[in-house]
């Protein structure tokens, strides 16, 4: 089925999806008509109005729980993130009448523009209440419907609500019609790319102003995250009027263009790769304590608990703490802004030792070396993606990129007995001129 094909189709499972409809063939739930909105919210920005108004941002941090906090934001926006979104919240603790957690967890200042307040959710109501707690504060509310975690599943909210068309039009519904600020949502995608273009459309129809679209299935998570597919990002793309932004598979700066040029979409959305590269739309390849001195020098005049701080230590040196095993020890004990600022300086200190050791590899930013699958070789000290590893079954090597087939071996189907291997239909081969041999792998 064609892209085309795909659009047309979902304008009929739209409909019946979304549970009890009016005379007129709209959902019960829809209380207003869009004049009727206009009318109520004249000045609030719609779709690509919104989209200009906070700079058509094509760099965008994802929203990441305890990790894309406000500290974390600042340094993205330095090295060219255009538009950040919060951590996701819980939108009942949010809106409890104790403030506690959303003093804990809820932070802005005047010159952090733009700015998407994300929640989880599964009550209407209770979302609204939430909402309005940030207006005045954010450019707009988004509505998670992608995390596909155990605790969602427990919560029933994020990309377990997906079965349930009806709350989820009511949900972003409820916004559309009575919130002061936009709604946007962040969505995942089905096996069927009809049925994932029917999804968006539904979402669209219901009020949200801009869909991010995570190229991946619910079931695509921790050591079975494979690949995103790009494919279906721009189905919806072509399906739906308001602005797409594409989440999924962006290792490295130049692979935004990629994604922008595959999909159509309007913006890149980055997310576990953007905590181990926060420069990584800048395009610039910098060392890792450089990032980490930043980080703290921020966090001086920004209160950020120290369990945030920690997690962010954590992969910014994800690969030189299995060298300097006793810095982990320090790292973990840390509590106070003394206590990472000690541990920084020393591991700047050795990790530029390593740099001038005999053999220390040689590392040329403009000149960069290219490992067998096509991955980029960068020393420890330097800002990379992470890459996950399991052992291949199959092939009895020690270690193998995650949800990749060996280029030799690429049409080759996993036996039965290796059930947790995947298929080489995830495999995707990357055409750029930069890395011509590279298969990518999902990190985000």
């Amino acid at each position: 089925m064609t892209v085309a094909d795909a659009a047309k189709e979902s304008s009929t499972n739209v409909k019946a999806a979304v549970g009890a409809v009016s005379h007129a063939g709209v959902p019960a739930h829809f209380t207003m008509t869009e004049d009727e909105i206009i009318a109520k919210f004249p000045n609030r920005l719609r779709s690509y109005d919104l989209f200009k108004k906070m700079g058509s941002p094509r760099h965008i941090v994802a929203p990441m729980v305890d990790q894309s906090e406000l500290a974390w934001r600042i340094l993205s926006r330095r090295y060219g993130a255009d538009l950040c979104y919060t951590p996701m919240f819980h939108a009942k603790l949010f809106s409890d009448d104790n403030p506690k957690y959303r003093n804990e967890q809820w932070q802005t200042n005047d010159e952090e523009k733009p700015v998407i307040v994300q929640f989880c959710a599964n009550d209407p109501d209770i979302l609204l209440k939430a909402a309005k707690l940030v207006v005045g504060q954010a450019d707009a509310v988004d509505l998670n419907l992608g995390c596909p975690q155990r605790i969602a599943s427990r919560g029933h909210y994020g990309s377990f609500l997906m079965e349930d068309w009806d709350l989820i039009s009511r949900l972003i519904r409820k916004l559309h019609e009575n919130l002061e600020i936009p709604v946007t949502a962040k969505i995942r995608v089905y096996e069927d790319v009809e049925k994932t273009v029917a999804y968006a459309k539904m979402v669209e129809a219901a009020g949200a102003q801009i869909i991010t679209v995570h190229g991946r299935l619910r079931e695509q998570k921790g050591h079975k995250t494979g690949l995103a597919d790009w494919d279906k990002i721009k189905a919806v793309k072509a399906a739906v009027k308001v602005p797409v932004f594409a989440n999924g598979n962006i290792l490295y700066y130049e692979d935004i263009q990629r994604c922008m040029d595959a999909t159509n979409a309007d913006g890149v959305m980055s997310a576990e790769s953007n905590l181990y590269n926060p420069a990584l739309f800048s395009g610039k390849i910098l060392p890792t304590w450089q990032m980490a001195e930043e980080y703290l020098e921020i966090c001086k005049d920004i209160p950020t608990r120290f369990g945030y701080i920690r997690a962010h230590m954590f992969k910014l040196f994800r690969y030189s703490l299995p060298i300097h095993t006793d810095l982990r020890q320090q790292l973990g004990t840390a509590k106070s802004h003394e206590d990472f600022r000690s541990f920084v300086e020393e591991m700047k200190s050795r990790l530029i030792e390593d740099s001038k050791k005999e053999d220390a590899m040689v590392f040329d930013p403009e000149n960069v070396e290219i490992d067998a699958l096509g991955y980029r070789k960068y020393p420890h000290w330097i800002c990379q993606p992470a890459l996950r590893f399991e052992h291949d079954k199959v092939h009895s090597q020690s270690k193998r990129l995650l949800n990749e087939a060996l280029v030799e071996n690429a049409t080759e189907k996993p036996t039965s007995d290796s059930a947790e291997t995947p298929s080489c239909e995830c495999v995707s081969k990357d055409t750029s001129e930069s890395d011509p041999k590279r298969l990518k792998i999902s990190v985000e």
